[in-house]
């Protein structure tokens, strides 16, 4: 829902992340990104075609911009790999010149063939890299706002989604879709789709250009690839097992560390020290075990790769030396493959990498478009009804609801409430009371039945218009980062001064807001911990004497503060109920006692309904709970 569909008076505190998120290992990635990173599997898309073709067309803006970088990358290649060639062409002057000398020619060294040489060279270089600006610049204007498309699309994608879907999703996941998946996305078309370019361009071209020199040292090169491979595999099966141990256990230290600080104080009340050491030292050697055998394995690849590597260059001097000798090749051609070769094994193992990169991306937008593509809100109506003149009356007819089709909660509820009255909703946990209100906001449709405002089926509102009739005060305060009066304000961002302080002063906060360093300029953490929980509720409900709503919907929210504030908080929801249809879930039943209606229910049914004196009367499931909890009170 947008800004102004948000709750007026309340909102609902945003969730902590749960324990299980918590202990979630962060994603595995490689020694410095290097051949490790490449060899680890990544996760894998379900639909990897069908992904791929769904992200090309969400690109379709972007063609003409992605040919210009496929262009520029391949020219930016070419040019580097052009240059070898010809400094070849410069070494092999260079060591005739030399050799002339010792043979009394008069040639000698031809300085001006190698400046002009050096001069090509040079502007071959500049060349190349000015391709590779040009391109790094056109794909990170792409990646940045495909990224801002994907995070503007999920974003209105949440607000029309219909509540249920969050009812079974994790609140991290959903969170995960509009930054870890939209990170991963823009790293990859920013990083790795041109080095996968590069590096394909670069595999082509060297091996061209090796060919063209010597197809037996190509060869040997060549050969050096599959025994080096060979070895990383055989390594990294090794060591897969100690990346597995190791997240694993950073997971669980991570979750004991978060658990231990986050209720330092209960761990201390009930002397959990030692306990918490013991527990810790464990994980953390199992920590250490794994961590330092993985990083072993992992380390012991570069120098592998050297060993192999130069063992290659070694064999390809030789060769290139005796066929130099019976002139089939020059000096400088040896001098220029030994570059090729160099150039040969890195995009080798960028390549691993860039796909192992690539699947997991592909994963991330299967996650988002999977998202995307989730059914959404029912329609709002072509012709909907207009909120001015509501005066608050409000009837259930015959409603029918359940969260799950084959899971009734509330199977069959009528009730006429007069505009100005207040209605108290009663009943233990679980019996739905909360759900009444969900459904009276529309954030469910009921299954059958209608509910109706002023006559008016909620559904031929517009949610907006709908919801703008409405303030809640919840027992769950919601505050933001942000000024007190940016709090008070947030239901009508244009209120003046004057306004908001008069909300407060009818709110009775008018005189804490004053006693606090900055008044209405403090500036409120997302905890709101600078305040007490009585002053958080008082802004709330200043919130909802802003925006001056028709209807209101309480939930008692004295439980956790001291008397004096509760007396104080009372007073200020009886003034903001007065003149307005009020819907109280109470939770104290004494709080109710002059309800004009207090509907009754037990297990999604309302099993009675009348006011206080009328149910006591009846001696029905009402007396005996106000009767059990007044026994409470009285022992307490």
């Amino acid at each position: 829902m947008s800004k102004n569909e948000k709750i007026k008076a309340g909102g609902i505190k945003a969730p902590e992340p749960t324990q299980q998120q918590a202990k979630q290992p962060p994603r595995r990635m490689g020694p410095g990104g290097g051949p490790m990173h490449g060899m680890m599997p990544g996760e894998k898309p379900s639909d990897f075609k069908g992904t791929f073709r769904k992200l090309i067309k969400y690109m379709r803006e972007f063609r003409l911009a992605m040919l210009i970088v496929l262009i520029f990358s391949i020219g930016s290649t070419v040019f580097a790999i052009i240059g070898p060639k010809i400094l070849g062409r410069a070494t092999t002057r260079l060591f005739e010149g030399v050799i002339s000398k010792f043979s009394d020619s008069a040639a000698g060294i031809d300085f001006a063939y190698i400046g002009n040489i050096l001069i090509w060279l040079l502007v071959l270089y500049l060349v190349s890299a000015l391709f590779n600006y040009i391109q790094g610049f056109i794909m990170a204007g792409v990646a940045t706002r495909v990224s801002y498309n994907f995070r503007r699309d999920i974003v209105a994608k949440i607000n029309r989604m219909p509540l249920k879907h969050f009812d079974n999703q994790s609140h991290g996941d959903v969170l995960s879709r509009v930054t870890n998946d939209v990170d991963m996305l823009n790293n990859t078309l920013n990083q790795s789709l041109p080095q996968l370019v590069m590096s394909f361009t670069t595999i082509v071209g060297v091996l061209i250009m090796m060919f063209s020199i010597s197809w037996m040292m190509t060869l040997v090169a060549v050969l050096m690839l599959p025994v080096s491979m060979g070895l990383i595999i055989t390594v990294v099966k090794r060591s897969q097992k100690f990346f597995g141990r190791q997240q694993k256990t950073l997971g669980e230290v991570n979750g004991h560390i978060e658990e231990m600080y986050g209720g330092h104080l209960i761990m201390k009340a009930y002397s959990g020290e030692e306990d918490s050491i013991n527990r810790f030292n464990s994980m953390n050697e199992e920590l250490h075990d794994s961590a330092w055998k993985s990083q072993f394995f992992s380390g012991m690849m570069m120098p592998m790769m050297m060993f192999i590597g130069n063992l290659g260059y070694v064999l390809i001097c030789i060769l290139g030396g005796w066929l130099a000798i019976q002139k089939a090749i020059t000096v400088g051609d040896i001098q220029a493959f030994i570059q090729y070769v160099r150039m040969f094994t890195q995009p080798v193992s960028q390549l691993a990498t860039v796909a192992n990169v690539l699947q997991s991306t592909l994963a991330a937008a299967e996650r988002a478009f999977n998202f995307l593509e989730e059914e959404e809100e029912v329609a709002e109506s072509d012709n909907p009804v207009s909120p001015d003149g509501i005066q608050g009356h409000v009837e259930f007819d015959h409603v029918r609801f359940g969260y799950a089709p084959d899971k009734i909660i509330i199977k069959d509820f009528s009730a006429d409430i007069k505009p100005g009255q207040k209605i108290a909703i009663v009943g233990p946990t679980g019996a739905g009371k909360t759900t009444m209100v969900k459904l009276l906001m529309r954030f469910y449709d009921v299954n059958s039945g209608s509910i109706r405002v002023d006559g008016e089926d909620i559904r031929d509102f517009a949610r907006k218009d709908l919801r703008s009739i409405f303030g809640m005060v919840l027992q769950d305060t919601w505050l933001f980062n942000g000024t007190i009066r940016d709090n008070i304000a947030y239901g009508r961002p244009d209120a003046t001064e004057a306004e908001i302080q008069e909300a407060a002063k009818a709110a009775y906060a008018d005189h804490f807001i004053h006693t606090q360093p900055h008044g209405y300029d403090l500036m409120l953490n997302e905890e709101g911990t600078n305040i007490s929980q009585g002053q958080k509720q008082l802004l709330t409900i200043a919130r909802a004497f802003l925006v001056d709503p028709k209807i209101l919907i309480l939930d008692e929210a004295t439980s956790s503060v001291d008397t004096r504030t509760e007396i104080i908080i009372q007073k200020a929801m009886a003034r903001l109920m007065k003149d307005r249809t009020s819907f109280i879930i109470a939770h104290r039943l004494s709080t109710i006692r002059d309800a004009d209606m207090i509907l009754v229910m037990r297990d999604g049914d309302i099993v009675e309904q009348g006011t206080h004196q009328q149910l006591l009367a009846d001696e029905g499931f009402y007396a005996n709970l106000y009767n059990s909890q007044f026994e409470t009170d009285l022992s307490a």
